[in-house]
């Protein structure tokens, strides 16, 4: 599996590279957000929740099979799950609801968060059972900030860490950078301009931080 990120809450998550392979994104933004527009072929889409630094849809180069809501998904032997949760941590009321997405691809299990605004419940923390890779807000104002991120993922218990949602370079949303969080959950960043990752690679004891390099 391939991993890389193209800003703010987007990634490409690729089983291999070729013809063959499938190729997931998750949360395209569009040219508000002042990063270069996502604009790859993928297969499948998530889509976490309806503003515009995640539903850019359209800037794909291919007509994917969009996922935008809870529930199950199975699509070219992908399977996604859809789990409902908010955007902020009073239900909804002031930000709406928030999709999170439980990806399994290649034997392993990738947690997309989304903007997601508060701890999780019992009932989202069963779905989300066995966590290989989280992909995790970490920039606050409108998602988990920094100290709720690391409450969030000792919950989860994930192999690795991937945080998203944070100011960077060009990217034109008030939020704060990733340094906070690195400082909060306390272990050392791998800094990687792609992730490249099997099942059996997965760490098994120690959790990892991956922190990817950013070029627009």
């Amino acid at each position: 599996m391939i991993i890389s990120w193209q800003g703010q809450s987007c990634f490409k998550i690729q089983d291999k590279i070729g013809p063959d392979g499938i190729t997931v994104a998750t949360d395209p933004f569009d040219k508000s957000v002042g990063l270069k527009v996502p604009n790859f072929e993928a297969d499948i889409v998530t889509v976490s929740h309806d503003h515009s630094d995640h539903n850019n849809v359209q800037s794909l180069r291919s007509d994917p099979f969009v996922a935008s809501m809870a529930g199950e998904y199975d699509v070219k032997g992908v399977l996604i799950e859809g789990i409902e949760s908010y955007h902020d941590d009073k239900k909804g009321e002031e930000r709406g609801k928030n999709i999170i997405y439980r990806i399994e691809m290649e034997d392993i299990s990738i947690v997309h968060l989304g903007d997601l605004g508060h701890s999780l419940d019992n009932s989202q923390l069963a779905k989300l059972e066995a966590t290989d890779i989280l992909m995790i807000p970490v920039g606050g104002k409108y998602t988990l900030d920094a100290k709720k991120a690391v409450e969030v993922i000792a919950q989860l218990e994930p192999r690795i860490i991937i945080p998203m949602h944070y100011k960077i370079p060009g990217l034109k949303i008030d939020i704060e950078g990733v340094d906070a969080f690195v400082k909060e959950l306390g272990l050392t960043a791998t800094k990687e301009e792609k992730l490249k990752i099997s099942k059996k690679e997965l760490p098994s004891e120690d959790t990892e931080l991956v922190i990817f390099d950013y070029k627009n």
